[in-house]
């Protein structure tokens, strides 16, 4: 397929009466993309009727109506389109679809069509020119027999007859997700670098790669996946100024056109008007949805630029390109994008899966040192939540990963992403398992929200909620002591916090009952059972939450 931009459309062809138009209606719902018919927009550029444009102004006018609508369709993003029956029979729609996404065919029997066309007339009382013939089925398995060569571009092919509508939809989903797959075998068959994991959801699956050195051979990662618009990379002003020159000169070396906006750094910029200015900016520059959208910087950057590619154009493509320890194993995985809200962090955001993740381990050696403690907080989670060896290699190799030898943090930065890819390719929007991956965050997000987001990096924040979410464990009686104090050792080992003084209680315990994982008034808790297993629980009483919140804000 070479670079096929199979990920930008899905095209359904096929004879009348498949279902090509209520289908693509129906998989554009599912995945929240554009849903657009030929045969619609047909009609509202002539002004009329589709048999009547056959009848005034002939086929061959309809035809070169059909031509321009299908190319200008084709050239959209994330949009899922339906053709009309013939129009598989020009060279350059056919070109056109296929060059530019996954191509269903949806099939039937001549049979299953004639007794469709035969329904359909008797409901709307409408014409029917494949009726309007001597023998109907002949003309039907005729016209089918012709476009058979056509079909062959199909890349995936559903049997409508006996299924329902949700039912066709399913398949195509199918098969899209089955195309996307095969492509991003071939796309990444030949690439000097192998993906550390992958995240595979109903609607993207993308590969992480996470190596030292990687940020000279981004603009050729970047060109493997398809992208050919031009690549906006949007950065913080610390960020910036170390790596921007890099990524920019590797995007032109292979051939893609790129600009940048640098936005301050600090979780206070991740905010609505952050995002308003950018907008401004992609305006100004007349940012197409051909277009890429490429965060490079930590968790800040790739929430709010996640957000933005998220929501302008009603979705861009989006590269990350994690800078800290926090964004390569946690913030840059599973698509979660937001802006924070006055009384609650990242209260305004969505799901929204990159195309793409790029993490050079090399990029840690300028991280501050305290953004790198904080950075392990999130490592650390993921081991005590799912991966018992992951703790006891944490334990073994501390000195080794605080030093950042290369070896080392790598493998144990892939290990712990992989912790994270696998969860959200179960559970894209947080409706099960993946709300695991909250442990400790319950009490973080409320000391960020009483702090202002300012005394505490998120993951000292995550530390102390560890701390307390542990000891919140110990007295239910799921924790041993033993292992608790194993998780506190743990902590101080990497040097992070597990208290916190001079904080407002109340205003702590007021944020914890604004967090998103709050369900019909009840924190759902991340408790863990033992180190590596996890559980959530929404029946912690509340006198241990002030008990706990109590010890953790005070010396």
């Amino acid at each position: 397929m070479g670079r096929r931009l199979i990920q930008n459309n899905i095209v359904l062809i096929g004879f009348s009466t498949t279902g090509k138009s209520q289908v693509a209606r129906g998989v554009a719902c599912l995945l929240e993309w554009d849903f657009f018919d030929t045969d619609v927009e047909i009609e509202r550029l002539a002004g009329k009727e589709i048999p009547r444009i056959f009848a005034e102004e002939g086929e061959a006018h309809f035809r070169k109506l059909e031509s321009q609508v299908v190319q200008q369709t084709c050239s959209r993003m994330h949009t899922v389109i339906a053709t009309g029956g013939g129009a598989v029979l020009d060279p350059w729609n056919r070109e056109a679809m296929s060059s530019n996404g996954v191509v269903v065919l949806l099939e039937a029997n001549p049979e299953t069509i004639h007794e469709r066309l035969v329904q359909a007339r008797q409901e709307s009382g409408g014409v029917r020119p494949l009726l309007e013939v001597a023998d109907p089925l002949a003309r039907i398995k005729d016209l089918k027999a012709s476009r058979l060569p056509f079909y062959s571009i199909a890349d995936w092919t559903v049997h409508t007859d006996y299924l329902t509508i949700p039912e066709v939809c399913r398949e195509v989903m199918r098969g899209w997700r089955y195309c996307q797959q095969e492509h991003s075998k071939q796309a990444f068959s030949d690439s000097p670098h192998d993906p550390a994991c992958e995240v595979i959801t109903d609607t993207r699956r993308y590969p992480i790669y996470i190596k030292w050195g990687l940020l000279d051979r981004l603009g050729e990662l970047l060109c493997q996946t398809g992208l050919d618009g031009r690549i906006y990379v949007i950065s913080d002003d610390i960020v910036y100024p170390l790596y921007g020159s890099s990524v920019e000169g590797s995007l032109r070396d292979s051939g893609l056109d790129t600009k940048a906006f640098v936005v301050s750094a600090g979780e206070a910029t991740k905010s609505l008007g952050t995002a308003a200015r950018i907008y401004d900016w992609l305006v100004e520059n007349h940012v197409e949805r051909r277009d890429t959208i490429l965060a490079l910087g930590g968790g800040m950057v790739g929430d709010l630029v996640g957000f933005v590619a998220a929501t302008f154009l009603r979705g861009l493509s989006l590269i990350q390109v994690p800078t800290s320890l926090v964004a390569m194993v946690d913030a840059s995985i599973g698509g979660k994008t937001a802006v924070n809200h006055p009384k609650a962090k990242n209260f305004i955001g969505s799901f929204y899966q990159p195309r793409l993740i790029v993490a050079d381990v090399q990029t840690l050696r300028t991280l501050p040192p305290r953004e790198l403690t904080s950075g392990w907080a999130e490592v650390i989670k993921h081991a005590l939540i799912l991966d018992a060896e992951g703790v006891s290699l944490l334990e073994k190799q501390a000195a080794d990963l605080r030093r950042l030898k290369p070896e080392a943090v790598t493998a144990a930065i892939r290990r712990s992403a992989a912790i994270k890819a696998g969860i959200v390719s179960e559970d894209e929007k947080e409706e099960g398992r993946r709300i695991l991956l909250n442990y400790g965050h319950t009490i973080a997000h409320g000391l960020e929200t009483a702090t202002n987001y300012e005394r505490l990096l998120h993951g000292e924040a995550v530390a102390i909620g560890m701390a307390g979410a542990a000891s919140v464990s110990c007295k239910l009686g799921f924790l041993s002591a033993d292992d608790a104090e194993r998780q506190q050792t743990l902590l101080k080992k990497f040097d992070l916090p597990t208290r916190c003084s001079n904080v407002d209680h109340k205003a702590v315990l007021a944020a914890m009952e604004l967090d998103k994982k709050v369900q019909a008034k009840a924190i759902r808790w991340v408790l863990l059972t033992s180190l590596g297993q996890a559980s959530i629980r929404s029946d912690v009483p509340q006198t241990i939450v002030r008990e706990v919140v109590g010890q953790l804000l005070e010396y």
